[in-house]
């Protein structure tokens, strides 16, 4: 079976360094060799060219842009009315993804709005989502990248977050039907909702084109304490042959480099 492959997420990783290039550098010196993140948009898209050219280091994954976080926006592909705000995200997505030739954007699906009763607002949500992920698969695919939603949970990291389990998730790329949308698996996320992860993973395979990782509850790294056997978890994603990379998006209990015993000795198996 062929060893998987281990991204850091700079918005999780490296923290203790201001810059994103500076963790892009950090992210290189220990070893990995490809890198996703949240947001860049905040960085000049030429010096994130440069520092990608300078560490050799792949870019795996972005975001689409958020919103107004301030404003109580996390995504804007499921909220009615924003089509517009969400089409111009994307394209700025796009346009960073493309001078850093990165193959794959999180489409963000947004959040309930404050007050509103999830059950009465849900259809409409969903065939907002369904239109706009039909539009991002067309824009997407002429373009050679792959659109990806993320069930993020609603116990503990996001109460009002729309797309929260994978089932919901699967229910919605059938209705979008395009090959440019897939399902992002963070196992994380997955644990909280439903866990039966061996089950879920298997049924939902065909779908996946990214994985993130952290342990459960405390989303720190994979060998902390909690409820997750990733040895095992690890296992599985290498029988069932999954060749994409691995996003460590998890919050290091200290510096990161000290956290990062479990992948280098996955690395030192693998070599």
């Amino acid at each position: 079976m062929p060893a998987l492959k281990f991204c850091a997420n700079i918005s999780w990783l490296f923290t203790e360094l201001p810059e994103f290039t500076q963790r892009l550098q950090a992210a290189a010196s220990a070893g990995f060799r490809a890198v996703e993140a949240a947001w860049l948009y905040d960085c000049d898209i030429a010096t994130l060219v440069e520092s990608k050219k300078q560490t050799g280091l792949e870019v795996v994954l972005l975001n689409t842009p958020p919103g107004d976080m301030k404003g109580g926006d996390l995504g804007l592909g499921a909220v009615p009315g924003r089509e517009q705000e969400f089409r111009k995200g994307l394209e700025l997505a796009v346009q960073y993804a493309k001078a850093l030739d990165c193959r794959r954007i999180h489409l963000m699906a947004g959040r309930v709005p404050v007050g509103a009763d999830r059950t009465a607002v849900a259809m409409e949500m969903e065939a907002t989502f369904v239109q706009n992920l039909k539009h991002a698969a067309d824009v997407l695919s002429k373009e050679g990248i792959l659109g990806l939603i993320e069930p993020i949970n609603t116990r503990i990291t996001d109460p009002l977050y729309f797309l929260n389990s994978p089932h919901q998730a699967a229910d919605i790329l059938q209705k979008v039907g395009h090959s440019s949308i897939k399902l992002q698996m963070d196992v994380y996320h997955w644990q909280i909702m439903d866990g039966n992860l061996t089950q879920n993973i298997r049924k939902y395979f065909p779908l996946i084109g990214h994985v993130q990782i952290a342990q459960v509850p405390s989303r720190n790294e994979p060998d902390s304490a909690g409820e997750l056997n990733f040895p095992y978890l690890l296992s599985l994603l290498e029988e069932l042959g999954y060749q994409g990379y691995i996003g460590c998006e998890y919050k290091p209990k200290g510096s990161t480099v000290d956290g990062l015993k479990w992948v280098q000795e996955y690395w030192s198996r693998h070599q």
